[in-house]
């Protein structure tokens, strides 16, 4: 949902400032998620969506651009 969308876009803004995330073609391998970003941001979508995401979700597929993370987002919400 484009809502999801939104809401991933804004958190990310929040954990890595100065960043265009959505213009970055892949925030994994570029390093802007890197293993501190990526546990803020576990805690960030699990506050905000009221998800769980375990160690089997934290593959970089699901966390490599803000369409991927909102994809995976409502998965968990489906």
């Amino acid at each position: 949902m484009e809502d999801t969308k939104q809401q991933v876009k804004e958190i990310l803004e929040r954990l890595v400032p100065g960043v265009d995330v959505e213009g970055t073609p892949d925030l994994v391998k570029a390093g802007v998620i890197d293993s501190m970003v990526s546990i803020m941001l576990v805690n960030e979508l699990e506050d905000a969506f009221d998800i769980e995401v375990t160690p089997l979700d934290m593959v970089p597929e699901n966390f490599s651009s803000v369409q991927a993370i909102a994809d995976f987002v409502d998965g968990k919400l489906a």
